[in-house]
């Protein structure tokens, strides 16, 4: 299994509505390993401007699939994702 990281944008444009139902399902899938929401930061280079804060990152969820498109799969019910708003999968590559 590897693991991803769902990105969820601040861009939905209607309510986001059961959180905790969506949740429980990847729960229940055995997927989840836990999230946050996002709040504001600092964005430091040590030469040279660095580039803006993300900030229309809104919160996360860590999940485990076999691949792209099994994580693909938890889409669904996800509620930023059914009101219209942007979801970003990443993968977490494994390192040495």
């Amino acid at each position: 299994m590897t693991d991803y990281l769902l990105f969820m944008h601040d861009d939905a444009t209607g309510p986001t509505k059961d959180w905790e139902g969506y949740l429980h399902r990847l729960r229940q899938a055995g997927a989840f390993e836990g999230g946050s929401a996002i709040g504001g930061g600092v964005v430091a280079r040590k030469i040279g401007r660095p580039a803006p804060l993300a900030a229309h990152l809104a919160g996360f969820i860590r999940i485990t699939a076999r691949d792209l498109d099994h994580a693909q799969t938890f889409l669904d019910g996800n509620p930023v994702y059914e009101a219209g708003g942007t979801v970003e999968i990443r993968e977490l590559p494994k390192t040495a």
